[in-house]
Parts: C-alpha cells; sequence; structure tokens
C-alpha cells in the first residue's frame, strides 16, 4: 500500500507541475505521461478508477476514442482507467491507444508485485565451495585467488600468497599446473622464495573461468619436503560482452485482423557473461518500428521472456489498408538487468501480416461481349476480376464456374495463373445454322474459402455474350467413311457406290460438285455432277494398294462459295477374293550327292496369294518321266508339302524334274515347273557339284529323251 500511495503521489506531482509549467511550454500531442508503473492489487475492483490519463492533441481533443489491450478495462471520456468487472489476473502490463481527428499516441502501464524491485548486482563473487582455508597438507597455506578478467598493464601484477608455517629458510616454492607449465603456459608464476604469486597478462573469464594449480616445497636440491597443494584461481566476470542474437534471420507472421495480445514470435539472445550474474541478465525492448502506419506502436515486447505480441486492436491489422503488410522492429537486448550501465545487442525483426480471406472477388463489369467464328475452337476472351487479397494466396486466386447457358457443354473456362483472369474457351465448334447467339453466365470464387463474416455478392457474377460468326463450311459426305464390298476383277466400268454430300450452308443455297482426290492404284473415277464412282481399271485383291482386303480412296465434295469450300470424303472398298492367282513352289533347286545312303532329295512347298478356300491343300504330281526306268517319285506330306525322293543313285549331271501343283480354287488353277536337281561327288565331306560333265550328262539325257519316244513307260508313280 506504501508503494501505490508513492506511486500515486509521484503521479500527482508531475500533473501539478505540468499544470504550473503549462504556460510556458509549447503543446506536444499525446499522453502527456508514457509510462506509468502500478501495484499489482489483490483485485482490481469493477468501476473503480486505476489512474488518470491525460491526452491531449492540442486542437481540442475532438473524437478522442480510447482503446486498451485488455477488454476487461476501458478510459473513460475523462481519462480514468477503470475495470469493467472484477479482475484478479490482468498480466504484466496494459497498452492503452488514443486517436482524435488530429493525433494518436501510446500509453504503456506496467503492474509491478508487491516486493519486486529493479534489483541490485548478484553476488559478484561466486566460489564453488568453501571459501574458507581448506584443510591444508603439512604446513603450507594456500588460500584461493580471486583475479578479475581485463585487467590493464602494467604486468606481472602480484594476486596473492602462499605461505609456509614452518619457514622457508632454506626453502623454495614451485608452482605447476595449467597456465604455469601446461597450456596455456607462463600466466602464473610464484616468487620461489617469498611465495607471491603473480599474474602475467590479462584474463578471459569466457576463455578459462577456473585455474587449479598445485605448490610444492622443495629443498635447495629440488627434493620435494612438503607438498603438492591445491592452489585454486578464479577469474571474476566483468562485463565485457553484449548479447547477441544468433538464431537470426527472425521472422515472425501474424493474421491480420488478429485479436490484442496474439503472439506473434519470440526474441532470444545470449550473453557469453557469467549467466549468475547481472551481468548475464537480459532485459528486451523495441527501440524502433518500419514504418510508423496506422501505429507507431503496433507490437510490444515481454522484456523477460523476448515475446512480441499485437498491441493494436483487430480493426488496425487490415492488411489491404496498411502502408505495407511488412513490419521491422530493431529489437534491443540490456545486460545488466536493462539498466544504463548494460551492454546492448540487436537485432532486426521482420513481422509479416498474413492474408486472410475477407475480400471476395468481383468482375470489373457485368457483362463480357464475345464473337467467334462457327467452326472454330480456342480462347475466345478473357474475363477481368478485382481481389483485395494477397496475390500469393488461395485467398486471391480465382476459380470460375459457368452456371448457365452451356447445356452442349461447348465453353470451359480456366484460370490463367499469372494475371487470375478468366478465360473462356470453346472446346466444340459452335454451328451457327443452329445458334448465332449464346448466352453465359458465369461466377468467380477463391481457392480459399472466405472468413465466416463475409459472402460472395453480385459482383462475384457476371453475363457474357457470345455472337457465332457464319464462315462458308465445306460440304459433309454422308456417310463418312462410306464402305462397299466388290469382288475383285470386276468389269472395267463397273458401278461402285454413288455418294452423298450435303452443305451445312442451308441458307446459301450453294451447288456441288464432286472429284476424285486420292486414288492410289487409280483404278476409279466419279461424276462430277451426281457423285456416281466408277471403276477405270481391274480391281486386284493382291494389289500392294491393298491393306487387309480394303481398298482406300478419298474424293472431294465442293461448294460454289466465293471462296468454294471443300469436304472431303472416304471410301473404303473391301474387296472379295477369286481364284486368279497359281501356287508357286519353292525351292526351285535342290543338291544330293552321287552316292547318297539317303535318297530323300528335298521337301517341296507351296503358296498361293489368293484366300481360302482358294489356295490348299495343293496337288502334287509329276510329270512324265522320259527313259526305260522311273528315277523318282513325289509323296504327299500335308496339304501344303510333299517330298521328292530318288529310286537310285544318279551320275553326277544337272537334272530338271517336272512338277505341277494344283490349288483348290473352283476351277482350280495348276502351276507346271520343274525342281533343279543337281548331282555333285561327295568326298570327305566335301560337295563337289561343278559342271565337268555337264555335256557328257547332257548327251546322255538326249540319248535318254529320244529312247523314250519309242519306248513308253507306264503311269507316273506318286
Amino acid at each position: 500500500m506504501q508503494h501505490k500511495t508513492q506511486l500515486t503521489l509521484s503521479f500527482l506531482l508531475s500533473q501539478v507541475l505540468l499544470l504550473a509549467c503549462a504556460e510556458d511550454l509549447e503543446c506536444i500531442p499525446g499522453f502527456q505521461q508514457k509510462v506509468f508503473y502500478i501495484e499489482q492489487p489483490f483485485e482490481f475492483t469493477e468501476d473503480q478508477p486505476v489512474l488518470n490519463l491525460v491526452f491531449d492533441d492540442c486542437k481540442g481533443n475532438n473524437k478522442l476514442n480510447f482503446e486498451v489491450s485488455n477488454p476487461d478495462f476501458k478510459v473513460e471520456r475523462d481519462g480514468s482507467l477503470v475495470a469493467l468487472k472484477n479482475v484478479s489476473e490482468a498480466g504484466r502490463a496494459l497498452f492503452v491507444h488514443a486517436r482524435s481527428e488530429h493525433a494518436e499516441d501510446m500509453a504503456e502501464i506496467l503492474i509491478v508485485g508487491a516486493n519486486e524491485k529493479r534489483g541490485a548486482l548478484k553476488e559478484i563473487f561466486k566460489i564453488e565451495g568453501n571459501l574458507g582455508i581448506p584443510r591444508q597438507k603439512r604446513a603450507i597455506l594456500a588460500t584461493p585467488i580471486l583475479i578479475p578478467e581485463n585487467q590493464r598493464p602494467p604486468f606481472p601484477r602480484s594476486v596473492g600468497k602462499v605461505i609456509r608455517s614452518e619457514g622457508t629458510e632454506g626453502a623454495k616454492f614451485r608452482l605447476s599446473g595449467k597456465g604455469v607449465d601446461q597450456d596455456p603456459k607462463g600466466i602464473f608464476r610464484i616468487n620461489e622464495i617469498s611465495g607471491d604469486v603473480s599474474v602475467t597478462r590479462a584474463l578471459d573469464r569466457e576463455a578459462i573461468a577456473n585455474y587449479e594449480l598445485e605448490v610444492e616445497v622443495t629443498d635447495l636440491s629440488g627434493k620435494v619436503i612438503d607438498g603438492p597443494v591445491r592452489l585454486d584461481i578464479s577469474v571474476i566476470d566483468q562485463n565485457d560482452n553484449k548479447p547477441m542474437f544468433k538464431e537470426g534471420p527472425y521472422v515472425g507472421h501474424v493474421m491480420e485482423g488478429s485479436p490484442t495480445g496474439t503472439t506473434v514470435m519470440r526474441m532470444t539472445a545470449f550473453d557469453a557473461d557469467d549467466s549468475s550474474t547481472d551481468n548475464a541478465l537480459l532485459r528486451y525492448n523495441i527501440i524502433k518500428q518500419t514504418p510508423i502506419k496506422p501505429s507507431p506502436n503496433m507490437f510490444y515486447i515481454d522484456p523477460e521472456k523476448g515475446d512480441i505480441v499485437t498491441v493494436v486492436s483487430p480493426s488496425m491489422l487490415d492488411r489491404e489498408t496498411m502502408e505495407t503488410p511488412k513490419y521491422e522492429l530493431v529489437i534491443g537486448a540490456k545486460d545488466m538487468g536493462g539498466f544504463d550501465v548494460g551492454l546492448t545487442g540487436t537485432a532486426t525483426a521482420t513481422i509479416l501480416i498474413d492474408d486472410k480471406n475477407d475480400h471476395p472477388p468481383e468482375f470489373t463489369k457485368k457483362e463480357f461481349q464475345a464473337t467467334v467464328k462457327e467452326g472454330v475452337t480456342g480462347v475466345i476472351v478473357n474475363l477481368t476480376v478485382g481481389d483485395r487479397d494477397d496475390p500469393a494466396t488461395g485467398a486471391w486466386r480465382a476459380v470460375y464456374t459457368i452456371i448457365n447457358g452451356n447445356p452442349g457443354q461447348s465453353f470451359e473456362i480456366h484460370t490463367n495463373p499469372e494475371t487470375n483472369e478468366g478465360m473462356l474457351s470453346v472446346v466444340k465448334p459452335l454451328d451457327y445454322e443452329i445458334s448465332a447467339f449464346h448466352t453465359l453466365l458465369i461466377k468467380v470464387e477463391n481457392e480459399d474459402p472466405l472468413v465466416p463474416d463475409i459472402a460472395y455478392g453480385p459482383s462475384s457474377t457476371a453475363t457474357v455474350q457470345i455472337t457465332v460468326k457464319d464462315v462458308n463450311e465445306g460440304p459433309v459426305f454422308h456417310p463418312n467413311p462410306m464402305t462397299v464390298t466388290k469382288q475383285e476383277n470386276i468389269p472395267i466400268g463397273s458401278i461402285v457406290l454413288t455418294v452423298n454430300a450435303t452443305d451445312p450452308d442451308t441458307l446459301q443455297h450453294q451447288t456441288i460438285r464432286y472429284s476424285v482426290y486420292k486414288d492410289p492404284a487409280g483404278w476409279l473415277e466419279i461424276n462430277p455432277t451426281n457423285g456416281t464412282i466408277g471403276t477405270t481399271a481391274i480391281l486386284d485383291r493382291e494389289s500392294p494398294y491393298v491393306q487387309d482386303n480394303i481398298y482406300t480412296a478419298l474424293f472431294l465434295a465442293i461448294d460454289s462459295g466465293n471462296p468454294p469450300a471443300t469436304g472431303t470424303g472416304t471410301l473404303h472398298i473391301t474387296l472379295e477374293d477369286v481364284n486368279d492367282n497359281v501356287p508357286s513352289l519353292y525351292p526351285t533347286l535342290a543338291k544330293v550327292c552321287d552316292d547318297a545312303k539317303d535318297l530323300r532329295v528335298v521337301v517341296l512347298g507351296a503358296s498361293d496369294k489368293d484366300l481360302h478356300p482358294n489356295t490348299d491343300p495343293f496337288k502334287f504330281e509329276l510329270s512324265k518321266q522320259s527313259g526305260p526306268e522311273k528315277l523318282w517319285k513325289i509323296t504327299k506330306i500335308n496339304n501344303t508339302h510333299a517330298q521328292v525322293v530318288l529310286l537310285q543313285n544318279l551320275k553326277k549331271a544337272n537334272y530338271n524334274i517336272p512338277i505341277s501343283v494344283t490349288d483348290s480354287g473352283k476351277p482350280p488353277l495348276t502351276n507346271n515347273t520343274e525342281l533343279k536337281l543337281q548331282v555333285c561327288s561327295c568326298k570327305k565331306s566335301r560337295m563337289d557339284c561343278s559342271a565337268t560333265d555337264a555335256l557328257h550328262i547332257s548327251m546322255t539325257l538326249i540319248l535318254l529323251s529320244l529312247f523314250s519316244l519309242f519306248c513308253a513307260d507306264g503311269d507316273t508313280e506318286t
């Protein structure tokens, strides 16, 4: 209570002084006192004044309005801060934002505990263990030594003394350990006679905070006569390290319209000094805010925790009305508990005001016009919209939908990802003769849903009027493709088909003429007037121009427009097979050794270009053999193959075996051909078919042939 009375008296005194000097001071717009300290009561009582705030815009305070960061408090018109209900816990601080027609300002009210003080420095010397004289070994007394860091020259500098209770006559002190004869060497040394300990250079507590040395006493020969005894040297911390922010960059996000007191981010600094002293006791504050609109105090930082929170009302966190959605705060961290003697480190916190979908997209006009030629597809018009939300988010990106006028699904609309425009396209060609005008109703929405208190309005729909332009369309064949079946080899001049093409431009009353466009084999012609197609050559199913028994030709239908338009029709003629190809025999050459034991010479096969049943089974026969005796025979293996067998070994020579092969067509066709048989000499797995005896063989065959004229043989054996 005494503390609160002191605060109240201080405030009243400041007000009296302000009033006394008012005539002599130039008016400064804003709160006349910006920071207040009040003691945390057991409870803030409803409607009881907490303190009085004085705000003056120097122009009459017209339309003055106060906003308090805690909704449980309000500021009356006379500047009294009162609680709206009984409040037992109000936090560590309250912020009051005042705004009039001509000025605005922020006041900070800090709430402190009854026993809370600004704090003295903590004990600067902190030595673990007992700082009194420890139990010593023998007669050496080595009390701990405390040395401040960062001492200035001259060096060496005496820092302590080791004594021996039994006297030092004829004895020497010897010092050892880290900092003496171990790295870092040469920091400490001892006077071997007096026991004075000195330091040779400045110490850095952040490098080494404690040294554990040993002291011995030796005789003149170097023999240890006492010790070793431990000597502790502690480095006293000095405030020689300013706080540092090591975790940057610091970027925080807060949604626009967030409630007052929303935590944005936490800033944490590090101080290399002794954490048990005020040298590393940090307090945070906001040094600078950029920009300063709409308020120079948009954020507050908890002095102890480093939490940055919003302190303005949700209506002031409106991303679309801000100068920029990015704020940069220069944050200071000061050691020594924030007192002026402390060292300060700074860092920049970037706070981004994130967008929420609180603005629906709106078409830039209620009606759009488009013109498209019939028969054409593609984009016909771009629909433009405006949206005040962030272009990098789904709250800005538009989604378009055709909600009426598209029963045939002839139109589609997609979003241009760069401009957010709606690209309306024709995906099915339009027909002027069916409809010359189309009216579409289109709505636009965002990818993200709107916030609950916002809805899509009439400006989120638009009408598109589409005019279809008439063009001279080419005639259309019916049907297309056209199919017909004909036998191959029909007479030249036969009628194949009469085509039918119509002009879609029914209002133009045009005539149509026909012509051949592509006739690969040159078999067809068309009457230019009535479209009758006839043959000009024999249709051959086995022609290379026929694929899978189908011959394809293209025809044109040309209207009388200016310029004329053309339509293309496709004709597929399926050709039925007739037996017009004799079978062929393979192979036509065979070889055999003159002393062969296996007299099966060769297996013959037959093929036919025609189709079944004009092909196999084939009939294989030998023509009448010449000579006094039979030399070979032919035997059927299956429907397509037969085997030629010698009835005896023959002399080395070339023989021609007459063979006929007949297909199964009606009527059947026969191919009379010869199989050339070479009888060769074979020695040591080598076959010699040279014609050295060709003349002899030929003469022999001639004589045999003459003899056969007189001696006709019997039936051919098969």
